[in-house]
């Protein structure tokens, strides 16, 4: 269930700009100082306002953490939805899928980072709605390689489909947190072919490449 972070304020733009701001300042400092040496008032300098203002729109720290994560969570799956195409059942269809996510994780990789070091300090309610979303995304891959399964397009019992989204997923991820390692080794269309060419593989799937 989606946690309710109180605001004094009551309009609902006012909120959503003032968040925004907060959220885009929070980011910077948690991945140059981490969640827990970040103080509130730092978190309104970065966001342009005031600390008593920064009050008006949250409770606590781990209010804002909530709505970092809850934020990255939220524009990581509108975009997702926009690219995916569950319906076609083709292998085109799911190596367009495969490149669109990874060029969103690329696009996000602070936003990514700073979730996955910071994401334990979240209460337990918040944490589970928050990795409740990922598993929501997960499901978008499982319908498309579900719909090439029963195209005929490769074999895969369903929890051997579960287990590929799953990996597809943490490929993507990997591309923001490792990013320190693989840069050097790939661009990302580089790691893209190559991490779908190495699925294709495991699934006997032959490619042209």
């Amino acid at each position: 269930m989606k946690r309710d972070v109180h605001a004094t304020v009551k309009d609902e733009r006012l909120i959503l700009k003032r968040r925004n701001e907060m959220i885009k300042g929070a980011v910077t400092l948690f991945k140059e100082k981490g969640f827990h040496r970040t103080t509130t008032r730092e978190i309104a300098k970065a966001a342009g306002f005031s600390i008593g203002t920064l009050y008006e729109y949250i409770r606590t720290k781990e209010d804002v953490l909530y709505l970092v994560c809850d934020h990255i969570y939220e524009e990581v799956r509108a975009r997702l939805q926009q690219d995916l195409d569950t319906s076609q059942g083709t292998l085109d269809s799911l190596r367009a899928g495969i490149l669109n996510f990874f060029k969103v994780m690329d696009d996000m990789q602070d936003e990514v980072l700073v979730m996955y070091q910071e994401v334990k300090s979240l209460t337990k309610d918040a944490l589970s709605y928050v990795l409740e979303k990922e598993i929501e995304m997960v499901a978008l891959f499982e319908q498309i390689i579900q719909s090439c399964a029963n195209n005929g397009e490769l074999e895969a019992s369903g929890p051997e489909i579960k287990m590929i989204a799953h990996n597809i997923f943490v490929q993507g991820q990997m591309w923001s947190f490792r990013r320190w390692a693989l840069r050097k080794m790939y661009t990302l269309p580089e790691y893209v072919d190559l991490q779908t060419r190495l699925l294709f593989r495991g699934l006997n799937i032959k490619t042209n490449s």
